[in-house]
């Protein structure tokens, strides 16, 4: 019976793969080569949860959540499924990929028709997990936890229960309002609240006084939203371009009421269904399509982009994995970098230079590239090669590069003419670039004269920078030579050395790029500032991370952006604000990893400069005006200590060009994760509107000592939709936080 509860309510009531996983079965768990056993998978019953018996007596099932798993992966697609089992065994094998720092599960079933079970049956519920809308989600919140504080399972719950049910749901009330609560559902007198009394009670704690006060004002037909009720909102809140029929269509689509859907009206709780979905989001749903201009030269676009891709932690002693290469790519990364070193059995390795980081193979590296470059966008992926390798090692990797990558590597310009611009992304869809150094000029190719052999070329040495606590001043350069395969196929990324705009304006082809540490490219932006926004409107700049960060912490890639900088490279395995930006700059647009740059940072005539605004296109004064009203259902920061209920605040930040950097912060609510509500309105003076970006960050207010975080948005300005919002939260690590929320109201307006 409680099966079908919850199976109906993730619509897969009788679905047989539902079944095929609440029955479950045996697989080979395999953590090393000589660690292979049996483990009994399978669904709890509550459909949210899998399972399994732990083999030691003393220590409890394992569990994980449905929510956690960030994907399933079929196949050989993990670190340790390669290195453990025999290729043979492909078919046999599925991993199950957690969000955050949790370990992979790898799997091996009996036969290939079971490892597709597992593989589809999993991915059918994780898929239905998401796509729960947000009632159903916090309702699946609310009635998990009031299972939880039902101790003895009657369906009736005590006071006590009652209070322990409230500390779960982190709402802390004293002894009096508890008993007040469960006072006003105890209608019966019955001392245990069962049945329409627990509904009564979760009413009670789920009302949004603040929503039911906007509802009111504009429901004017028998105490419900008529179709010209809800356009009034929508045009005079929302600001939106409105019409009748697009009001009607909000009621098609959020109204769960059959009845008021048929005369054409939205009833409260609809009204908090659109609210809670992508109409009623600060994130304008429009950008979240692929709708920009993706013809123009490569040069034009921001390009997410990685550094030292191949670590999952810190640069002196993490380790480095094939899995980072799969993060990184999976998170629309379209410029991911390779630290290529000689290794054994002639096999290049990658890893960091000069310290005690692991490392793979090369080989292993460019697979595992080509199987996940094209998952979430099929933009161009360009691979930055570090060269550390002796001449027969770097034949070793063109060979690899070739053979693996096939057709898809870019070995020749596009057409049959010496080009004299980069293509667009929209050309190159599906293709890889090589970033690396190059024997000779692009013309070469098209003359007789292509016969150049090996030579000495100076590498710059990004590891070197970090060698002892930082003291190197800037990258060392190291003398190698240059394998001609290896150059022949570095077409539209030719490193070479940066000696100045001047310099670069009158020798530099537009396919010859430089790499500039950050505190080269930071004072170039802040003294040159328009020299450079010119100088990235036709040639590509890589912006990398000082050395000197062996924490693998991150600069701030805003400053960047401002002038121009096309591949501001950021070390995407560190959680870190640096990266919520990055998440933010790069969510529109389909998340495909390229943002067209706004017009006066690729016009020729543009005189724009970030740090000394002049009248110009950039300029549009406007003010920002944001209203924090509230927050639903903020996660407990510590779920060992019961008795840790936070004390919210918000803060929020404008990053833009200098004149628009601004932050603020609301007062901080005692006690209260459930439904904490500030109404604090803030306001933000905008002049680059195009590069700025928002930033909402909650806090729990510790007067002892620094405040811990709780969840982040980020979103570009252009992005916003004005009125009455709701703002997902994400983690530290860039995951949505279900359930949780923040309520405001955002107005972004001409200066008057």
């Amino acid at each position: 019976m409680e099966t079908n509860g919850k199976a109906g309510r993730h619509g897969l009531e009788g679905d047989v793969d539902l079944q095929f996983l609440l029955k479950g079965g045996d697989l080979l768990k395999v953590r090393s080569r000589s660690w292979h056993k049996n483990r009994f998978l399978k669904l709890m019953e509550d459909c949210r949860t899998m399972g399994y018996p732990s083999q030691k007596f003393w220590k409890r099932d394992k569990t994980f959540l449905i929510d956690d798993i960030e994907s399933v992966r079929k196949g050989r697609q993990s670190d340790g499924l390669q290195k453990y089992t025999n290729a043979s065994e492909e078919e046999k094998c599925f991993s199950i990929i957690f969000r955050g720092h949790k370990k992979n599960l790898d799997f091996m079933a009996t036969s290939q028709e079971e490892a597709h079970r597992w593989v589809t049956s999993l991915e059918k519920l994780i898929n239905n997990m998401h796509n729960l809308n947000k009632q159903q989600k916090s309702e699946h919140w609310i009635i998990n936890c009031m299972r939880k504080s039902d101790k003895n399972n009657d369906n009736k719950m005590t006071l006590k229960e009652v209070k322990h049910f409230l500390r779960q749901i982190n709402i802390q009330v004293d002894d009096a309002y508890a008993a007040d609560i469960f006072k006003k559902c105890d209608t019966s007198n019955s001392g245990t609240l069962e049945d329409l009394e627990i509904k009564q009670f979760y009413d009670l704690l789920t009302q949004r006084e603040e929503v039911d006060e906007i509802y009111n004002n504009y429901a004017k037909t028998e105490g419900e939203m008529s179709t010209s009720d809800l356009l009034n909102f929508l045009l005079n809140e929302q600001r939106e371009q409105a019409t009748t029929a697009s009001a009607l269509k909000l009621i098609e689509k959020y109204e769960p009421d059959e009845t008021a859907k048929q005369k054409k009206r939205m009833t409260k709780d609809g009204f908090l269904m659109y609210l809670n979905h992508e109409d009623g989001s600060i994130y304008n749903p429009a950008h979240s399509a692929l709708y920009q201009d993706m013809s123009q030269p490569l040069s034009h676009y921001f390009i997410s982009s990685s550094h030292n891709t191949y670590l999952l932690e810190d640069q002196l002693k993490g380790p480095s994995s094939t899995e980072a290469y799969i993060k990184a790519l999976m998170k629309s990364c379209r410029c991911v970098e390779l630290d290529c070193w000689d290794g054994p059995n002639g096999e290049p390795i990658i890893y960091h230079g000069y310290t005690l980081t692991s490392r793979i193979l090369f080989k292993d590296v460019i697979r595992v590239i080509k199987e996940f470059a094209f998952k979430t966008s099929e933009y161009p992926v360009i691979l930055s090669l570090e060269n550390h390798c002796t001449v027969e090692q770097q034949k070793v990797m063109a060979h690899h590069l070739i053979s693996i990558l096939g057709d898809a590597l870019v070995t020749k310009p596009l057409g049959n003419t010496m080009p004299t611009d980069f293509p667009s992304p929209e050309e190159l869809k599906g293709k890889f670039l090589i970033k690396g150094k190059r024997l000779n000029k692009l013309d070469a190719m098209f003359s007789n004269n292509n016969t150049v052999e090996e030579e000495t070329v100076s590498e710059e040495d990004e590891a070197a920078d970090c060698k002892e606590n930082g003291e190197k001043a800037k990258p060392k350069k190291t003398k190698i030579k240059l394998a001609k395969q290896l150059s022949d196929i570095v077409i539209y990324c030719k490193s070479v050395h940066f000696g100045g705009f001047e310099h670069a304006k009158d020798s530099q082809a537009f396919y010859e790029m430089s790499s500039l540490k950050e505190s080269k490219a930071f004072n170039l932006a802040e003294t040159s500032g328009t020299a450079f926004i010119h100088h990235n409107m036709d040639k590509l700049t890589r912006i990398y991370p000082a050395g000197s960060r062996t924490d693998s912490s991150n600069y701030n890639p805003v400053p960047m952006w401002n002038v121009g900088c096309q591949i501001v490279a950021l070390n995407f395995q560190t959680p870190s604000k640096e990266m919520h930006l990055n998440q933010g700059r790069f969510m529109p647009n389909g998340f495909c990893g390229y943002i067209l740059k706004p017009q006066f940072q690729r016009s020729l005539s543009s005189q724009f400069n970030p740090n000394r605004l002049t009248n110009g296109p950039w300029l549009q004064q406007k003010t920002l005006h944001v209203m924090v009203i509230s927050a639903q259902q903020l996660p407990k920061l510590n779920k060992n200590k019961n008795k840790s209920i936070v004390d919210p605040l918000v803060r929020v930040e404008v990053h833009g060009v200098p004149a628009d950097n601004g932050s603020k912060e609301t007062h901080h609510i005692e006690n209260n994760g459930f439904n904490p509500s500030w109404n604090e309105s803030f306001q933000f003076p905008i002049h680059v509107p195009e590069l700025a970006l928002l930033r909402f960050v909650l806090e729990d207010h510790d007067a002892a000592s620094q405040n811990d975080f709780i969840g982040q948005y980020c979103l570009p300005l252009a992005s916003i939709q004005n009125g009455y919002r709701h703002v997902p939260l994400l983690t530290k690590r860039g995951d949505v936080i279900a359930s949780a929320g923040l309520f405001v109201h955002v107005m972004l307006v001409e200066q008057q």
